[in-house]
């Protein structure tokens, strides 16, 4: 099984203060991620989870209307397949159901088919001078809106290709040539930068085919996992698990100039377990050998693997002499 929520250094947290619930539930995103919440009511004996709301970067949304009577609102949040796996850390208290896609789950303790168990976190909003009950998703970075918003166009940046390290959300020359050539490339006036759908804008072109670096192509109707491996010429790295959904495409964070690209990747079910097709795994990798495990990891020791809790795993050789690779993944 293929876990995508994994935790990397980074923190999330909920900041907020104590308030009673009676007005309407709004959440804003203060981190440098696009993120998909799901909230929980719980409300005497019942609990309920719904999602999935989706909110940009130093952007709000209202996630609950009317009045809220709760004993407790709690909350789920996962970043999107195009970031890898999830930089959102899971550590709540409280486990609830979720489904993959858009769900309303009434009695949200007992997962049944098609739901899986997720981590939740209480949170207390704070209530605004217009009514609103608010709670803020933050980074240890501790961004405000305006921060938040540049860091996410730098981090989307990267992932295309384009050099708008480091991820700060501190303005400068080098996040302005990247984010001009981004926009010559595209064909986008500068103005669209400013427009509300900017990052849909940006997250498109990640995940469509480009002609620098590495590019992974889902053409199946399943979930993808996949794993990269780098070899600079004296260590070799393998790095996973980045979630390619049906229909996109995804560029693995690939820094540097490694000297070899090595790639891996399965279909997966809405479990996240490795899927067969008459009778063979679903799943495109090679012969080199290089070591993995079921949840989000980055290993530069490839020597036996086994013996050290880790999966030996076939990796392809990818060819980057071109300048650029797209590895399309179809149904045999």
């Amino acid at each position: 099984m293929r876990t995508a929520y994994a935790l990397p250094a980074a923190t999330i947290s909920f900041l907020a203060s104590s308030a009673p619930a009676y007005a309407d539930l709004k959440l804003c995103n203060r981190m440098s991620y696009v993120v998909e919440v799901a909230i929980g009511i719980d409300d005497k004996a019942a609990t309920a989870t719904r999602g999935w709301f989706r909110i940009d970067p130093a952007a709000c949304r209202v996630v609950a209307q009317g009045t809220l009577t709760a004993d407790r609102i709690l909350l789920h949040a996962r970043a999107l397949g195009v970031y890898g796996s999830s930089p959102v850390p899971q550590s709540g208290n409280d486990t609830l159901c979720i489904a993959p896609d858009n769900f309303v789950i009434a009695a949200a303790r007992q997962c049944r088919g098609g739901q899986t168990p997720a981590p939740f976190t209480q949170v207390n909003p704070t209530k605004t001078d217009d009514g609103h009950l608010v709670a803020y998703l933050a980074e240890g970075s501790e961004y405000d809106d305006e921060q938040a918003r540049l860091a996410g166009i730098q981090r989307l940046l990267v992932i295309a290709g384009y050099d708008a390290a480091p991820i700060d959300g501190v303005d400068g020359p080098k996040t302005q040539g990247a984010l001009a050539a981004f926009l010559k490339t595209r064909g986008l006036a500068a103005e669209v930068v400013q427009s509300p759908k900017f990052f849909a804008t940006m997250i498109d072109a990640v995940q469509s085919p480009s002609t620098t670096g590495l590019t992974w192509c889902n053409d199946t109707p399943h979930k993808i996992m996949a794993a990269v491996g780098t070899d600079d010429g004296k260590t070799v790295i393998s790095r996973g698990w980045y979630r390619i959904d049906p229909g996109k495409c995804l560029h693995p964070d690939v820094s540097g100039q490694p000297k070899q690209i090595f790639s891996f990747a399965e279909a997966v079910d809405g479990e996240n377990r490795a899927l067969k097709f008459r009778e063979r795994p679903l799943n495109w990798g090679g012969t080199t050998q290089l070591c993995t495990r079921e949840s989000k990891f980055e290993v530069n020791d490839q020597n036996d693997c086994g013996n050290r809790g880790l999966n030996p795993t076939g990796f392809t050789a990818v060819d980057m002499s071109s300048g650029g690779k797209t590895l399309r993944f179809a149904m045999p």
